[in-house]
């Protein structure tokens, strides 16, 4: 269902803020006085365009506060600097990571913003020495440098891909072992970890992450739930989305309502076993 609100989204996210951290997370703001389970994941977690993302869904079911901390267009980078969320982590009874794209990341080939990963910020001296003919002033987002650096050359891309897969490897093990509580891996894209990508800088989310990478931390987690939503399911949950004329771009590029409900009852049943 589609609202025309220029100017403004069409859903109300009540934003919020948890100590000392900058972040603001979805609302309304929960108090953490008793035992809870905390979230931390991309824009699927914040629950764009959603009006009950999988954490709400899942707290539903449980009976227990499932507190929401998805940042949109989150990478690792912005968990790990945060010293508020991995405190809330910590205190939580699991808490559950979303797989997030291994672009949104600083890495030795470029710096993002430590709080809107997916802005790209400077590349790095070693970036400059391989893309010489390339002006890094006329890029502002992390995909649309990589799409534009494996279009002048895949040989050379190869080099930044492989970069950004091991710096995702450890960046989640560095973050699973600052969180002092249960963990739980979530895979939530439209396609398994094992698929063939013909072009890994396009696509929804995580981008760059394989099989090969969730086995390398499958030991730093407890569990993990993978949810692989078909095409189907994406376009049976796009009327269920709220979003405004301007929005809709962003909008079409969601998992849709289907793939919440589906990740929520995947993680009931693991939950359960762990609270």
């Amino acid at each position: 269902m589609a609202y025309e609100y220029p100017g403004e989204s069409a859903l109300d996210y009540v934003p919020c803020r948890y100590g000392s951290s900058k972040l603001l997370f979805r609302g309304p703001k929960r108090k953490l006085n008793m035992p809870y389970v905390a979230v931390i994941g991309a824009t699927e977690t914040y629950g764009k365009f959603v009006e009950m993302p999988y954490p709400a869904l899942t707290e539903s079911t449980l009976d227990m506060p499932v507190v929401n901390l998805g940042t949109v267009n989150a990478g690792v980078d912005v968990f790990t600097h945060d010293r508020t969320v991995i405190d809330m982590c910590s205190r939580a009874e699991v808490t559950v990571v979303q797989a997030m794209g291994a672009q949104n990341m600083s890495n030795r080939f470029y710096a993002v913003h430590p709080r809107r990963n997916d802005r790209f910020l400077r590349a790095s001296n070693l970036l400059k020495t391989i893309y010489r003919e390339v002006d890094f002033t006329e890029f502002n987002f992390t995909r649309h440098l990589l799409s534009a650096l494996r279009a002048i050359s895949e040989e050379k891309f190869a080099m930044v891909e492989q970069e950004l897969r091991e710096s995702w490897v450890g960046r989640m093990k560095t973050l699973a072992s600052e969180i002092d509580s249960r963990l739980v891996l979530l895979w939530l894209a439209d396609h398994a970890p094992d698929t063939p990508v013909t072009d890994p800088t396009h696509g929804r989310d995580p981008l760059f992450v394989d099989r090969e990478m969730m086995i390398a931390v499958k030991p730093f987690f407890e569990h993990i739930v993978e949810v692989v939503v078909s095409p189907e399911d994406v376009m049976d949950g796009f009327p269920g989305l709220v979003f405004n004329e301007f929005e809709e771009p962003a909008a079409r590029g969601s998992l849709g309502t289907v793939a919440h409900a589906q990740a929520a009852s995947a993680l009931d049943t693991v939950l359960r076993g762990l609270l």
